[in-house]
């Protein structure tokens, strides 16, 4: 009974592409704010700007320079 329930709801509620938008904007921004980490702990010394949070979103990988290893 209780597997037909679920099934219910989840083939009655659709997945609209917002929340999926909205999965990828936190994945880009824990990215974003991992990375600040990141270069002042294991890189400091190396320069870098770090690229705007589009570039995150768009991406969805670590922007930290080349050489700079965790």
């Amino acid at each position: 009974m209780k597997t037909a329930v679920f099934l219910l709801l989840y083939t009655a509620i659709p997945i609209s592409g917002e929340c999926k938008d909205l999965k990828k904007d936190m994945i880009a921004l824990e990215l974003f704010l991992q990375d600040q980490e990141d270069h002042a702990k294991y890189c400091p010394k190396l320069a870098w700007e770090q690229p705007d949070i589009e570039v995150y979103k768009k991406e969805l990988i670590s922007q930290l320079p080349e050489g700079c290893v965790k």
